[in-house]
């Protein structure tokens, strides 16, 4: 009796460990319901078990930083590159997410050895297209929403939102702090009203006659227009028409949903393999359909809203590294700040 109880123990204790294994912890700031039904598949396609602890991004870093190497977090999964640079400057990631599958799906512009772009965003410039006219949008870029023309014509979120601070981020990398500066102050004299309200906000904001233009990520329109927010947000996305500027040079300032390893992650292997699966056309597929954002992959294309609505043949930059948002994100703050942006 005594053997078949130790071997009994023994065995348990197996089966214990096995299913730690067989398992991985994502701390996820990521709030769409397409995404845990993503997660099931790769739990019936591997066996491996998907713990998800959601939450805002905010709450999350500072869960992960404050628990430090008794986290028991593999992935954090979040939207916007500068929040995972934010955190690699931080000490809380680790290296290794950097499979060959992982490197042939991913350009490099899009990843570092601890994070890597799933999908991704652009943010662009949506119009009115009866206050608007084809000249006035006619080699329209980032840095000449600060030209005097568009005084009091323009609408855009906050300077605390991550979006505008990694697009500021971008323009630091490009033409410099200095000149950032200037245009953050003709991007502020040019506002149509004080920053309020999400990104959806800006779009209807332009819908309502309150502004001319608005700078906004893609998915957004494609969003209201699928009639998930409601008929009045599909009737707004309908009276404007998207822009992407800067195609006569860099091309289009580009984001991502991005997956961070973090350091000390119990269950790292399963985490890589996660990752690659996310990476695959089948998960790509079904990223484009329920988020609208953009395949991170080649062969995979967007949701029909958004190829019919935003287009799909457009230069995106491709020569700014998304490792800088997270470097330069300090700086453009400092910058927002001192032009007045609220």
């Amino acid at each position: 009796m005594k053997k078949i109880s130790i071997f009994a123990l023994i065995g348990s204790l197996f089966v214990s460990a096995f299913a730690y294994a067989n398992e991985v912890n994502i701390f996820n700031a990521r709030h769409y319901k397409a995404d845990a039904e993503l997660y099931s598949k790769f739990t019936n396609k591997t066996g491996i078990k998907v713990n998800l602890i959601n939450g805002k991004s905010g709450a999350l870093e500072k869960r992960i930083i404050s628990e430090g190497k008794d986290s028991s977090a593999d992935l954090y999964i979040t939207a916007d590159a500068g929040r995972c640079g934010a955190m690699d400057a931080k000490g809380t990631l680790q290296g290794g997410l950097s499979s060959e599958a992982i490197k042939a799906a991913v350009p490099s512009t899009f990843r570092t050895n601890k994070w890597v772009g799933i999908a991704k965003r652009a943010r662009i410039v949506y119009y009115s297209p009866e206050r608007v006219s084809g000249a006035e949008l006619s080699g329209l870029t980032y840095e000449s929403l600060a030209d005097p023309k568009w005084k009091g014509r323009l609408v855009i979120r906050k300077s605390s939102n991550i979006y505008n601070k990694s697009l500021v981020a971008s323009l630091i990398k490009n033409n410099g702090k200095k000149a950032t500066a200037e245009w953050a102050k003709g991007v502020v004299s040019n506002m149509a009203r004080t920053p309020t309200g999400n990104d959806r906000a800006q779009i209807m904001a332009v819908a309502a006659g309150e502004a001319d233009i608005a700078v906004a990520n893609t998915y957004y329109l494609a969003l209201m227009l699928s009639g998930k927010k409601g008929a009045e947000q599909q009737a707004a996305a309908k009276k404007v028409k998207a822009f992407f500027p800067n195609q006569n040079d860099r091309g289009t300032h580009m984001n991502i949903s991005c997956a961070a390893l973090v350091k000390g992650a119990p269950n790292k292997k399963n985490a890589i393999k996660l990752v690659e699966f996310l990476l695959t056309p089948e998960s790509q597929e079904h990223f484009t359909n329920n988020t609208f954002e953009f395949p991170m992959i080649d062969g995979v294309s967007p949701s029909p809203l958004v190829v019919n609505n935003l287009g799909l043949d457009f230069k995106q930059d491709m020569k700014t590294k998304l490792a800088s948002y997270g470097k330069n994100q300090a700086a453009a703050v400092e910058v927002m700040t001192a032009a007045g942006w609220k």
